[in-house]
């Protein structure tokens, strides 16, 4: 290609904490460049978002309907290759769905969307359309986090037994959501965010990472959800219990009020020879640990040798240089521009371009959600992960 891709954003205007950081994310690597955008339903804020943003006055609008029916009819050369929704969860379908009808490729936060049966039509139109789709599960784009994937599926551990994973912030101690927090007003309104609260926010990154790392799909679960904080209307904190296809049992933790926490995500999974442990706090190291043997300490690094090929694409410096979430979310964005720049000009994508999130993980993680909202209100507890 000779030009860099052209991206369209539905939400994510000024004083959108999301918004903001898929702009940095896509803008990194130089491959691609924000021509388009309905940042608000405020119609004031959406303008004003995308005067500061340097958007063409013709191209900002003030609701996403307007934008994909005429961006959808701009010639060739100013056509919009993709669409960037960063809207709260409920109002993801509606502008994916149009989107793909129009042409676009589509990247969209997380979860998915705001039930688990807009999900399965998404990816029914996904697949009729033949587009892409990138679901933003920020932690996947970490280069440890593709380095531990990679050793599970060439057997390093053996067969896995154990995964432990959790995800503790403390955000949400108080009753933040009344105190004219935004962030927690929408994230805890059963009308906005869903049917689970933290379970849906942040448990969906950790059942997607553990699934993630071990390559294998969890078939059964037992669920305890609790709301915490008096008044709440939404899940704050909860454990699941898991059960994978290949037999490995799991543990996952998600709490937002973990008093004093920040984003202490973390996992552990063990196999027959060993085990190793990730921390999004300390994203540059794997520590892998073994039966018959000492540990090991795993570091990023571009050109790393002891590391594998996914591991070093996705690293950006030599080691010793931290990178972090930017950086990891810089990497799905970037992956997913190689792939789509590999569609244009007719090629194959590399393998390593290739892993990304997908309308697949997306469906997961809203089957995640519904079978934990059954699980925890029932009386016999361990279900059947349904989709």
């Amino acid at each position: 290609m000779n030009r860099k891709l052209r991206m369209g954003m539905i939400g994510g205007g000024k004083d959108a904490f999301i918004g903001a950081i898929h702009r940095i994310a896509a803008n990194m690597d130089g491959l691609i460049e924000l021509k388009a955008g309905a940042l608000s339903i405020n119609p004031e804020v959406a303008e004003d978002s995308g005067r500061s943003l340097f958007l063409d006055s013709d191209r900002i609008y003030t609701d996403f309907k307007t934008m994909l029916e005429k961006e959808a009819a701009m010639p060739a050369e100013k056509r919009l290759d993709f669409i960037t929704i960063v809207t709260p969860n409920f109002a993801h379908f509606e502008p994916a769905m149009m989107a793909l009808d129009k042409g676009f490729h589509v990247v969209i936060e997380k979860p998915i969307t705001f039930t688990l049966d807009e999900a399965k039509q998404l990816k029914a139109k996904v697949e009729q359309t033949g587009l892409s789709l990138l679901l933003t599960h920020t932690y996947t784009g970490y280069p440890m986090v593709k380095q531990a994937r990679q050793m599970v599926a060439n057997g390093t551990l053996g067969k896995i037994r154990k995964v432990w994973v959790e995800y503790p912030q403390g955000w949400l101690s108080k009753l933040s959501e009344r105190e004219g927090n935004a962030q927690a007003a929408w994230r805890t309104d059963p009308k906005r965010s869903g049917k689970a609260g933290a379970m849906g926010d942040i448990g969906t990154h950790a059942f997607n990472l553990a699934e993630y790392i071990t390559g294998d799909t969890v078939e059964k679960l037992c669920a305890d959800n609790h709301i915490m904080v008096p008044g709440r209307l939404l899940d704050d904190d909860g454990a699941v219990l898991m059960r994978f296809t290949n037999g490995a049992a799991g543990v996952l933790m998600a709490s937002q009020v973990a008093a004093g926490e920040e984003n202490a995500l973390k996992i552990r999974v063990y196999g027959e020879k060993g085990g190793m442990e990730w921390a999004q706090h300390e994203p540059n190291t794997l520590i892998v640990r073994w039966l018959d043997k000492p540990a090991e300490i795993l570091r990023a690094g571009a050109g790393n040798p002891h590391l594998s090929s996914f591991a070093t694409h996705n690293c950006r410096t030599p080691g010793g240089h931290p990178e972090g979430y930017l950086e990891a979310f810089g990497n799905l964005y970037r992956n997913f521009a190689l792939s789509l720049q590999a569609r244009i000009d007719g090629t194959e994508a590399s393998k390593e371009a290739l892993d990304f999130p997908s309308v697949n993980e997306g469906v997961r993680g809203m089957a995640f959600i519904d079978n934990v909202v059954k699980s925890s209100a029932s009386t016999e507890k361990w279900t059947t992960f349904e989709i």
